[in-house]
């Protein structure tokens, strides 16, 4: 179930980035690397019944999550970013330097809420349905 949590977890956040029009940033391709790993990881699992591979996969989702809660702290502004994913300071630069700083700059801004349901965001909601799969990791874990 687990596995499967993390499969749909990726094929939702590309609906939204291909259907619903939401490209990601930085910080959300960060959080889906975790899942895919996941995928890989339960799937062998799954195959193996190796408790070794079933703490990965628990590590995994725990990893995702809290990169999504950190980057939901990021959006609400209660710390900040990486630097390449959030605003930046223009003072002090020459006309040619901000030109090139924001032909540069990226896309999406990671401190900025695209999507939210319920209060929370994107990350957020990942933040916490990732650390329901570690939770079902965890079970399964102690079920072998």
């Amino acid at each position: 179930m687990a596995t499967l949590g993390s499969f749909f977890m990726i094929a939702g956040a590309l609906a939204f980035q291909y259907i619903g029009g939401l490209p990601p940033c930085k910080m959300c391709y960060w959080q889906r690397y975790p899942h895919i790993i996941a995928i890989g990881i339960g799937a062998l699992a799954l195959a193996l019944s190796n408790r070794a591979l079933m703490m990965a996969g628990a590590l995994a989702a725990l990893t995702t999550s809290a990169i999504g809660l950190y980057h939901a702290g990021v959006e609400k502004g209660f710390w900040e970013g990486p630097t390449t994913c959030t605003s930046q300071p223009i003072g002090g630069l020459t006309t040619d330097e901000l030109f090139d700083q924001i032909m540069s700059a990226p896309v999406v801004r990671c401190d900025e809420i695209p999507w939210e349901m319920l209060g929370l965001s994107m990350a957020a909601w990942n933040g916490v349905l990732s650390f329901g799969l570690f939770i079902l990791w965890c079970l399964a874990l102690r079920r072998a």
